[in-house]
């Protein structure tokens, strides 16, 4: 669970031109609204409009839980072409995600994922479509130990880990480090209902430790590959001081 925000959050911009603008969202909100957040006050959408005073069009999403680097369009056929690169897997994605256990050096899991359905959005989408292939690769960055017990283990034990998917499946992060058996912190869905709690209680906050850090690609207009970076927030910096991770793991 993420703590519920309850005021008007401060958006950076990380990139801004006549043609996209890169703002760094915040843990805890969604991109744009749906039929799933009524009681939501505020949407990615709605406050990078009023930011830059203009209409914006999303290209990607992250969820709601999700922080990081999220794209903007400022005209429909930017939109296509930034679209377009998504869908053609052109685009370069790099999340930073904290995890149960120690998931040690790096590889890929390729394992295809059943699509995940809205139960409103989605009512109308076969249930029976075939599991879609699914590609992440991952490095471990550095562990750590708490010397607290935890269920039947004496100890707990993270791992940062630099995760780069290949593929944009629906929560693809999330669910293929579940596979691995090493969930990511923080995760009501695909998470450790023992670890969630410890870690709320032992760092003060609720949240998933997972963040966008990274895009690359091609500007649709000025035909030159732009790499915009989101820089972690208070929570993800307090939390790697306290496990005595330094910031250069992730530059």
């Amino acid at each position: 669970m993420t703590d519920v925000i309850t005021e008007k959050p401060d958006i950076s911009i990380l990139y801004q031109d006549e043609h996209i603008v890169a703002v760094n969202k915040p843990s805890g909100i969604f991109v744009h609204r749906s039929f799933l957040d009524k009681a939501e006050c505020f949407f990615m959408v709605q406050l990078v409009r009023d930011l830059i005073g203009q209409y914006v069009y999303p290209v990607h999403r992250l969820d709601r839980a999700t922080s990081g680097i999220l794209v903007f369009a400022l005209s429909p056929e930017v939109a296509r072409d930034l679209n377009e690169q998504f869908t053609d897997r052109r685009i370069k994605k790099h999340y930073i995600a904290m995890v149960r256990g120690h998931l040690l050096g790096e590889d890929i899991v390729d394992y295809a994922l059943k699509e995940k359905l809205d139960k409103i959005g989605d009512k109308y989408v076969s249930e029976d479509k075939a599991p879609q292939e699914a590609q992440t690769e991952y490095k471990n960055l550095a562990t750590a130990v708490i010397d607290k017990p935890l269920g039947k283990y004496q100890t707990v034990r993270y791992s940062l880990m630099a995760m780069y998917p290949k593929t944009g499946r629906r929560h693809q992060i999330r669910r293929h480090l579940a596979h691995l058996r090493y969930p990511i912190i923080g995760d009501v869905n695909y998470g450790d209902n023992k670890h969630n709690p410890f870690f709320a209680q032992q760092f003060g906050f609720r949240r998933l430790m997972l963040h966008a850090l990274s895009l690359s690609f091609v500007h649709p207009v000025a035909q030159r590959e732009i790499s915009i970076t989101a820089p972690l927030d208070q929570q993800w910096l307090d939390v790697m001081r306290q496990l005595d991770w330094p910031q250069s793991l992730i530059e």
